[in-house]
């Protein structure tokens, strides 16, 4: 087996103490869902180290507000805030063309869990359509801004709760059988592992990192906002394995991936607490489940992506 990478840090670690004494000056980041929890805490470290943010949000009004907050807080002005709502592909379109220049460093730290039974316009599952489907189109419209950076890297919020089902390949869209909130919500998650592992693969010769990650359990966040009190699953105590933080301490591992030196080149993998995670051992809430890394459902997944994000545009033309 190889070893398993591993850094300093762990699940009490804060995103300003990972980014300490990293220098991301004339480095571009884009962070999606950008203006609240996580991904503001995300782009305010980065920012921080000097890295120029476009904070992307679903209202301008929303990232442009979060973005002059941020450049008031860290002293960088070099902070921006954009349109982009991940389920619709006319707003990822019209992200990807406004951009220009190199892209370094790629955050997909937008989602939801957990919805009631939502459909795009294309007919899409809204979970999968926003966590995966709606990253892969940016990510991939993305690609020559990531490889023109030469060493540009994505990171990709998962979470542990990929645990809980691998992709329907068959019925995605819970179209064939009744639409499940948390089995969506795992096969969305899954995605977001599988799409990692065979952009890694793709995307090496073009020296563009690509990992997925877990950043723990952070109430407060707004995730969470369709469950009315956590299920009985998230046990608050940890001791199924999983790890309560604060949203400083849920985003250092998203900031590791996206500016560290300790994880220079790594890619294709899956991290929680800032290390890289072992497999899944049923019971305990940690590691990585053998189908989110699994080659083949990673290629598969990729070709169908093609196919839906394709379908998806030709509709909302």
């Amino acid at each position: 087996m190889t070893q398993l990478v591993t850094t300093p840090f762990g699940p009490q670690s804060t995103a300003s103490e990972v980014v300490a004494g990293v220098d991301l000056t004339g480095r571009s980041a884009i962070v999606t869902g950008g203006a609240g929890g996580l991904g503001r805490e995300t782009a305010r470290a980065l920012a921080s180290a000097g890295a120029e943010v476009t904070i992307a949000a679903r209202t301008l009004e929303a990232g442009t507000a979060v973005a002059q907050e941020i450049a008031e807080e860290t002293g960088n002005a070099r902070t921006r805030g954009a349109q982009l709502d991940l389920a619709d592909p006319a707003s990822v379109a019209a992200f990807v063309s406004d951009w220009t220049g190199p892209l370094h460093i790629l955050v997909n730290n937008a989602g939801i869990m957990a919805t009631p039974e939502l459909r795009t316009p294309a007919g899409r599952e809204l979970q999968f359509a926003t966590n995966h489907l709606g990253h892969f189109a940016l990510t991939v419209a993305l690609h020559d801004a990531l490889a023109a950076a030469r060493s540009a890297r994505v990171a990709v919020l998962s979470s542990v709760g990929h645990v809980n089902g691998p992709v329907r390949f068959d019925d995605p869209d819970f179209t064939a059988e009744p639409y499940d909130p948390w089995l969506a919500y795992a096969q969305s998650k899954t995605a977001n592992i599988l799409f990692a592992v065979e952009a890694a693969k793709r995307w090496a010769a073009d020296g563009i990192t690509v990992n997925a990650l877990n950043p723990g359990r952070i109430w407060g966040t707004g995730l969470g906002r369709h469950m009315d009190a956590p299920p009985a699953s998230f046990d608050p105590s940890g001791k199924t394995g999983v790890t309560e933080k604060t949203i400083a301490q849920g985003a250092a591992t998203s900031v590791l991936l996206a500016a560290s030196p300790l994880v220079e080149g790594v890619t294709g993998t899956y991290f929680e607490d800032c290390q890289e995670a072992g497999p899944f051992t049923p019971g305990v809430r940690r590691g990585v489940a053998g189908y989110a890394l699994d080659p083949d459902n990673a290629r598969r997944l990729w070709d169908l992506s093609v196919q839906l994000t394709a379908a998806s545009r030709e509709t909302a033309a």
